[in-house]
């Protein structure tokens, strides 16, 4: 923090203006987090999401019978928060998608995020079921996420579920520990912290870069 200090005062002087120096400090800031650690999100991908989200539905009033292309719209419409018109999407199709762990997953987490918990953990767990691995075990991270406030125990047995799949995960740790914390098991949480950090610390680089926020989380948790 002093660093930044020196370097703020020290760039002001330079370009003349305090503003336009926080300014530039900020993008700096910015693009080192998004090149070294990415904790903060791209301001980019909106944009691409968007022009996606934008060809898809010109593919869809040409060929309205374009399953595959209604499945990924609704998956980019998921990402920008749009739960109602996506589960819209994901229901029209869902007769060619039985099968589909993918679908199930996704379609389950529209749910829980449009309320209907018991729904949605039903139909993910119908995906898992037909593919334990469907998206890396995200599903499991979803579904603590989602329980995490309300059944710290239900919470914790999918953190777990997830770390069986994901062993060298910092988040599943980070995750695991908050549920401990939660649960006032103070010394759990600590030794899931400082697992996560550990973990982190043992991945490869091209894997580092993914994990860091959930490493650098797990470093601040473990000191409060």
């Amino acid at each position: 923090m002093f660093k930044f200090f020196i370097g703020f005062v020290l760039l002001s002087r330079l370009v003349g203006n305090p503003f336009l120096a926080l300014i530039i400090l900020l993008v700096i800031l910015y693009i080192l987090d998004r090149r070294y650690v990415g904790i903060f999100p791209s301001v980019m991908k909106p944009f691409r999401r968007g022009r996606q989200i934008s060809k898809l539905r010109t593919t869809i009033s040409l060929n309205p019978n374009d399953v595959s292309s209604k499945f990924e719209l609704a998956k980019h419409l998921t990402e920008r928060k749009k739960y109602k018109e996506a589960n819209e999407l994901l229901l029209q199709i869902k007769d060619r998608y039985e099968q589909s762990a993918e679908f199930w997953v996704e379609l389950g987490y529209v749910n829980l995020k449009l309320g209907h918990l018991d729904e949605g953990e039903s139909q993910i767990k119908r995906g898992l079921e037909i593919n334990r691995k469907a998206q890396y075990g995200q599903p499991y991270l979803r579904l603590a996420e989602t329980f995490r406030h309300t059944d710290h125990d239900k919470a914790l047995n999918y953190v777990t579920q997830f770390q069986e799949i994901q062993s060298s995960s910092s988040e599943a740790y980070y995750l695991a520990g908050s549920m401990y914390k939660a649960l006032g098991r103070n010394e759990d949480a600590k030794r899931a912290f400082a697992e996560s950090t550990a973990i982190y610390r043992s991945l490869p680089k091209y894997k580092k870069r993914q994990e860091r926020g959930w490493a650098l989380r797990s470093f601040f948790a473990k000191l409060r």
